[in-house]
């Protein structure tokens, strides 16, 4: 089974100063993998605004049903 985090970031923040790699890097050290970025929102102009960061990792399943 699997858990997954979905960690919200606009344009700015997600390109400005190789922020996507803190927030990847972040996750992993905390067990995490990175499965993909999501567009999500997108301005009038049709360009992607806002995207998920989606991360996933494994859980323990105690339930033997």
């Amino acid at each position: 089974m699997y858990q997954y985090k979905y960690v919200k970031t606009t344009l700015g923040s997600f390109f400005e100063d190789a922020n996507h790699h803190e927030i990847i890097n972040s996750h992993a050290k905390e067990g995490w993998r990175f499965v993909q970025v999501l567009a999500n929102h997108y301005n009038g102009h049709g360009k992607p605004a806002e995207f998920e960061i989606i991360f996933e990792k494994t859980v323990l399943n105690d339930d033997k049903a």
